[in-house]
């Protein structure tokens, strides 16, 4: 069932509408990207512990083969990308510039580079528990971007439980359209991941979220959605940060998640359109997340688009087969409100990673930072009514327990509203990073 919510319900206030730039891949087929000769799959691609290599130099493996199993239950493990011969097990740098270990797999020229690891399992027999025990092994995490391994969310904390389940689809993000093309192009594997997650919660209601700019994607699953999915689809306004946690269940529910609490706390639990699409192909096969949809877009690319992609892949393999137009500079991970600007070419393609953006010098460039001149344009911007520019001034004086204690900066999910709208050009949302980091390292060093 198809519901319109844009218009009658007013959703989270603040906000902002950037420009989209959507139309450069959002009628772009997904195609698969050739397999690199050589992949870095590091051990830490998620929130919580990293994985424990399972592997060693010179150890031949197949394409989906386990290489990394999981340190806890804040945890996944890795699967082969590709199949080759274990290289080495090294430091290299992430998307978020930190060195971490990882398994780097030649592969073999010859090889067709099929799946030949994993079994068919029944899951429709499985119980609640060994449904999150599966999810868990095939390696899944929130493809939106955040990465938090998606089996934790199936276990709320104790004393709470999940009445709604809210499938996002919005990809607020400008330029990104991955999730588009997915809905679009594979919306029957969405539905299997969903009916996945509905039986380990539970739950008793389904709402698949997307923002009004995507009418071809809501008509799409619209199409394969039956009375007895008991799923509904809602249409909502299209504005920036629709697709945050937070702001989907206020739009959709009219529930506020607490300060410091989680969409459990108020009955719900948010799950990306394409990590659910991954539950949906890979649990029935036993198999494991080698590989991922990314947009590669912006005006410094040849051939913008949206790629099936091996995980592991080095940016500068898929640059080199999208092609960069001469005189771009500025290359980053996701998206140009959240995403990371990379500094090596030999980065990989994480399972966090969404896509890749390619700015020209005059789309990045931006004047120097100025003093703050009180104009309030970052608190009518900020999602959650947060005060970004005292925010700002603490951070600059290293206050960071009075940032925490007094101004909320651990509720920022880093949007990026404030730093967008500020015009002395103050990059506020990268001094709220810096400074949760150093109070992350501060706890680490006193526990």
């Amino acid at each position: 069932m198809l519901t319109l919510l844009n218009g009658w319900r007013k959703g989270f206030s603040h906000g902002l509408h950037p420009p989209e730039h959507k139309e450069l891949t959002a009628d772009k087929a997904v195609i698969r990207l050739p397999f690199p000769d050589v992949v870095y799959v590091p051990l830490s691609q998620h929130t919580g512990a990293p994985a424990t290599a399972i592997v060693r130099p010179g150890q031949e493996v197949v394409r989906g083969e386990p290489i990394a199993t999981s340190a806890g239950f804040v945890s996944v493990p890795m699967h082969a990308p590709i199949t080759g011969r274990v290289r080495e097990i090294a430091d290299i740098p992430t998307p978020r510039g930190q060195l971490v270990p990882s398994v780097i797999i030649e592969g073999y020229p010859s090889a067709d580079q099929a799946i030949l690891y994993g079994a068919p399992q029944d899951i429709d027999a499985m119980t609640p528990d060994e449904l999150i025990a599966a999810v868990q092994e095939t390696g899944v995490v929130g493809l939106g971007g955040a990465a938090f391994p998606t089996h934790v969310k199936l276990k709320p904390p104790e004393g709470k439980s999940v009445d709604t389940i809210i499938v996002n689809g919005c990809e607020c993000e400008p330029y990104l359209t991955t999730d588009h093309r997915l809905m679009v192009e594979q919306p029957e594997a969405v539905l299997k991941g969903l009916a996945v997650i509905r039986k380990a919660l539970d739950a008793e209601r389904a709402i698949i979220g997307i923002e009004a700019n995507k009418a071809e994607a809501a008509e799409a699953l619209n199409k394969v959605i039956q009375a007895a999915d008991r799923v509904e689809v809602c249409v909502v306004e299209t504005k920036y940060p629709q697709g945050a946690e937070k702001m989907l269940i206020k739009s959709l529910l009219n529930r506020e998640v607490p300060a410091g609490g989680l969409p459990a706390d108020v009955g719900a639990a948010v799950f990306n359109v394409a990590t659910l699409a991954q539950i949906g192909e890979l649990l029935p096969k036993n198999q494991g997340l080698i590989e991922r949809i990314i947009t590669v877009t912006g005006d410094g690319i040849e051939k913008p688009g949206n790629y099936l992609v091996a995980l592991g892949s080095p940016i500068r393999h898929v640059l080199d087969y999208v092609g960069l137009k001469k005189g771009k500079s500025r290359v980053i991970f996701g998206g140009p409100m959240m995403g990371a600007t990379i500094a090596s070419w030999d980065t990989p393609i994480t399972k966090g990673v969404s896509g890749i953006l390619v700015l020209s010098r005059g789309e990045e460039e931006s004047a120097a930072a100025r003093p703050c001149i009180k104009c309030g344009a970052c608190l009518q911007a900020c999602p959650i009514h947060l005060n970004p520019c005292f925010l700002g001034q603490l951070a600059r004086v290293r206050e960071y327990e009075r940032m925490v204690d007094s101004f909320h900066l651990m509720d920022c999910f880093e949007c990026g509203c404030c730093t967008y709208v500020c015009p002395a050009n103050i990059p506020l949302v990268q001094q709220f990073r810096v400074s949760k980091q150093i109070i992350r390292e501060q706890k680490a060093a006193a526990s």
